[in-house]
């Protein structure tokens, strides 16, 4: 089934409710959406395919919403597989469709699917408009946004922001979710290390009159929910944080380590701290990492192995690495029994990261709290409190 975006623009996108990981990697336990859309007029234009696993849901939708009439025109306008797997299989079945892409997207159909179609091109770049009839594409660069040949489309007639992989979020379109805490998952792991490209992206479509953002996961937004997602995008994309709050993420390997993260997090509420507790060994990583940008503190409590972190804490830096995680104050706690590593290991990691201030209050336990271990921990308190 299709429906409609307005009375030109169709949507044509399918849910997939069975996966389980998004890029092997993200848990969707609501799924997520590919989102394709039609542009019917004079000329006709489809706006993205879909994922592999959607390809046979989605073209039932694409001949349905056609009902017989061939498109003009495919505009592919990011080449990640969720959303151009069944590029090949369109261009097929329509042999006089073109495709618009530009300079940087050719290159990959070549390599995904073996074919460029050179004599099937509209190569476009920044500003370059496509006429459709009454409907006009506008086409603005987004490289970086998440991968070097990503492009948006500005139709100017009824004001709507193809938007590729922004504003996208986690879960299927009919999920009962909040679409803030599912964006936010979805923006600061897919998106997140790219923020300079991100303000760029922003700053472009400032100077565009928007009433419909369709994204290529997640619902179209309309009306007040655009200017909500974009001051959302424009303090994600700062590395600003959203609250003031504190993230206490956990890496236990008996409970010890936990037992007292656990108490330093009551201690801190007790002061009128918002807490937000993660066990790095059973909560979604993908949220952790996300809840550590939105809070602006963070406590990080890991236990030492193998004279190292802690597999859950090793790998929950790394992460916070690779999506360029900055601009916050950090406290660690450390645990071991007969040498506590994890401490000297944790700041080492933090390091390399942009304007992370890392707290010299440490706690510090040798295999369980004890009344030391509470009074580092009001210490530690004081320093997370402290402006």
């Amino acid at each position: 089934m299709f429906s409609k975006v307005t009375d030109s623009i169709l949507y044509v996108g399918v849910d997939d409710r069975a996966i389980d990981l998004f890029e092997s990697q993200y848990k969707v336990p609501n799924g997520v959406s590919y989102n394709s859309y039609i542009i019917m007029d004079e000329m006709i234009a489809v706006m993205d395919t879909v994922d592999a696993r959607a390809s046979e849901a989605w073209m039932a939708n694409v001949e349905e919403a056609l009902a017989g009439k061939a498109p003009d025109y495919l505009v592919v306008q990011h080449m990640e597989p969720d959303h151009s797997a069944n590029l090949k299989a369109l261009a097929d079945k329509y042999p006089a469709m073109q495709i618009v892409a530009n300079a940087k997207t050719f290159p990959m159909m070549k390599q995904f699917f073996g074919e460029d179609y050179a004599d099937r091109r509209v190569v476009v770049k920044e500003g370059d408009t496509l006429c459709l009839g009454s409907h006009t594409l506008t086409f603005v660069m987004a490289p970086m946004v998440h991968w070097p040949e990503v492009m948006v489309s500005y139709e100017s007639s009824e004001k709507v922001l193809f938007s590729a992989d922004g504003f996208g979020k986690f879960g299927a379109l009919d999920a009962d979710e909040a679409w803030d805490d599912e964006a936010r998952r979805y923006y600061i792991n897919i998106v997140g290390k790219y923020g300079a490209q991100v303000q760029a992206l922003l700053k472009k479509a400032a100077a565009l009159d928007i009433a419909v953002v369709a994204p290529l996961h997640g619902p179209v937004l309309k009306g007040d929910a655009i200017a909500h997602a974009v001051s959302l995008y424009d303090t994600w994309s700062s590395y600003r944080p959203e609250e003031h709050a504190v993230l206490v993420a956990v890496a236990s390997i008996h409970g010890n380590t936990r037992a007292a993260a656990k108490v330093l997090a009551e201690k801190l509420e007790a002061k009128g701290e918002k807490v937000i507790f993660c066990d790095l060994t059973r909560d979604d990583s993908a949220k952790a990492v996300a809840d550590a940008f939105r809070c602006d503190r963070m406590v990080l409590a890991c236990a030492t192995y193998d004279g190292g972190l802690f597999t859950a804490g090793e790998e929950f830096l790394m992460h916070l690495k690779a999506k360029g995680f900055q601009s916050r104050k950090v406290g660690l706690m450390e645990n071991g029994t007969w040498a506590p590593m994890a401490a000297k290991l944790m700041k080492a990691a933090f390091e390399p990261m942009k304007n992370i201030t890392v707290l010299d209050t440490v706690v510090t336990m040798k295999s369980a709290m004890n009344d030391a271990t509470l009074t580092q921990m009001d210490a530690l308190v004081d320093a997370l409190m402290a402006e």
